[in-house]
């Protein structure tokens, strides 16, 4: 139980109030509450109801000064009036007095100079589960004194029954009032928009501080040397820069100061598709007693299926970072040598290695490239392409080229490397070539990561104009070309100026500024 009273929480009354529960008190609150059942591994399974992705037509933000003078207003950042954020603000308020609730404190930020206090107040035991893993939990010493920079008021069980009235997407809502340090969320009960509502938070905040903030995983060798994979979801992030050779620093969101790489979080969200002990051991090893298993599929025993996608696609886990036995324990480490940008290209164009100048990583960056497979969602029956700038559009309020510039100027300053990794198809596109196997795209990350991939020649593509190596320690040659890898040359001429276009098309909307800040002869040329 909890001192916190109803004013501490901003509530206007309150039944029982757990605050900070330990692992072990959550798990008695999951099972007392019949909120999940437990895996053979030992971990918690639950399911998120018939959300089980984030719902970004519902995320909006106060519309109110000083902050609506600097976020990128549009389809992705959508403004709401302060009147009806103060009455849906009402409504969650209203209906989590009275309750049951778990509280749970948290930072975001491993570095003392922008760390953020996040303080989430939610109606079920698991989603405090969540955010206990997914967030660096306070020190005994830091409890007490814990004061709040931001609270988050999760009551996912609510609807918004006036959103036509409001002029809103559906009944769900994620309202962040920036200038109130609060976000109310109600009608979905997916945890992960609590985790990427305090990331959002996070690239509003650091880049007015000159300080990069990205959506990337990141790790570091022995000698020092940080390495930071970029990608959108499915790409590889968390899979990549989980090595046994390589401390994990984090998997998917990092601040980059003057000091260097700092990880937001203090845990790990992984995809658990597919999910074997052979391709992905230190993932498979974390699914025990503390994780948290969402919408996968189980027998009667609790043994999962990893591959049944009958509840999602998007079958998840996460877990406190110290399940990965070969992690950086201080969540931080020093200026990047090495990034890379990881795209699943299911057109089989782009190769599966390429060395990119500094113009190159700009353009890749703010063109933020991977593509859907046909039957991953309904209606899609061939590749489709997806652009979000930065590699994480949907959750950076201000625009895009803001971060962009400062990547540049850092990677110029440090004379960082970059590289364009295809996780995607090689020798044809999707039903036609293959998937390039994790296997393979481990040994490009780890030419890239020992220096050996600029001892070949390397080789200009067409259309594309990226340089690639002629040879590379565990990969077939015969793949490295994309063209070369393609039985039918005319289909892949074809299919690669096709791409090229879209990318090109896409880039059309950061080449209208006065600032100079144009990469467009480092992209595609048709």
């Amino acid at each position: 139980m909890s001192g916190l009273n109803a004013e501490d929480l901003g509530l206007k009354r309150v039944a029982n109030v757990y605050h900070n529960l330990s692992y072990d008190e959550l798990f008695k609150h999951e099972n007392a509450n019949q909120e999940g059942r437990v895996a053979t591994s030992g971990s918690m399974m639950i399911d998120t109801g018939k959300f089980t992705g984030r719902s970004p037509k519902d995320k909006y933000f106060v519309e109110q000064s000083p902050s609506k003078e600097h976020i990128s207003w549009g389809d992705i950042n959508k403004p709401v009036s302060a009147e009806i954020f103060d009455e849906l603000y009402d409504d969650v308020i209203e209906y989590l007095s009275d309750k049951d609730i778990y509280v749970t404190d948290g930072f975001a930020g491993s570095s003392d100079k922008t760390q953020k206090s996040v303080r989430f107040i939610t109606e079920f035991a698991w989603q405090s589960h969540f955010v206990k893993n997914m967030f660096i939990r306070p020190e005994a010493a830091q409890v007490d004194s814990f004061s709040p920079d931001f609270r988050v008021y999760n009551a996912s069980h609510l609807s918004n029954a006036k959103w036509k009235e409001h002029g809103l997407n559906s009944e769900v809502f994620v309202i962040f009032n920036i200038e109130k340090n609060i976000a109310i969320i109600g009608g979905t009960q997916y945890a992960g928009e609590m985790k990427k509502g305090i990331f959002t938070m996070m690239n509003y905040w650091l880049p007015l501080q000159g300080i990069l903030s990205m959506h990337c995983s990141a790790n570091v060798g022995k000698d020092g040397d940080v390495a930071l994979f970029f990608g959108l979801s499915g790409t590889g992030k968390t899979t990549l820069s989980t090595d046994a050779e390589r401390e994990l620093i984090g998997d998917d969101e990092h601040g980059w100061d003057d000091e260097g790489v700092f990880n937001f979080e203090g845990g790990c969200y992984a995809k658990t598709i597919d999910l074997s002990s052979a391709s992905e051991p230190e993932i498979h090893a974390a699914i025990r007693r503390n994780a948290l298993l969402e919408n996968v599929v189980a027998n009667a025993d609790g043994e999962v299926d990893f591959s049944d996608v009958s509840k999602t696609q998007n079958t998840r886990v996460s877990y406190p970072i110290e399940h990965i036995d070969n992690h950086r324990a201080s969540l931080q480490a020093g200026i990047p040598r090495n990034i890379i940008f990881l795209s699943c290209d299911a057109f089989g164009v782009l190769p599966p290695v390429s060395k990119l100048t500094k113009e190159q990583a700009m353009y890749y960056f703010l063109s933020g490239y991977t593509a859907k497979v046909a039957g991953t969602e309904r209606g899609i029956t061939e590749p489709v392409t997806a652009f979000s700038a930065c590699f994480g559009e949907p959750f950076f309020p201000l625009h895009p080229t803001v971060c962009a510039q400062i990547l540049g100027d850092k990677m110029e300053k440090h004379a960082v490397n970059a590289f364009l990794v295809n996780t995607g198809w090689v020798g044809g596109g999707y039903g036609v070539g293959k998937r390039m196997s994790i296997k393979g795209t481990r040994a490009c990350i780890n030419g890239i990561l020992n220096g050996s991939i600029n001892d070949p020649e390397f080789v200009s593509t067409p259309f594309f104009q990226l340089n690639i190596p002629t040879t590379l320690a565990g990969v077939d040659s015969n793949l490295l070309n994309p063209r070369n890898a393609w039985e039918d040359k005319a289909s892949y001429d074809a299919t690669a100026k096709k791409l090229a276009g879209l990318f090109v098309k896409n880039f059309k909307k950061y080449t209208d500024n006065d600032d100079g800040f144009d990469f467009t002869q480092a992209g595609p040329q048709l």
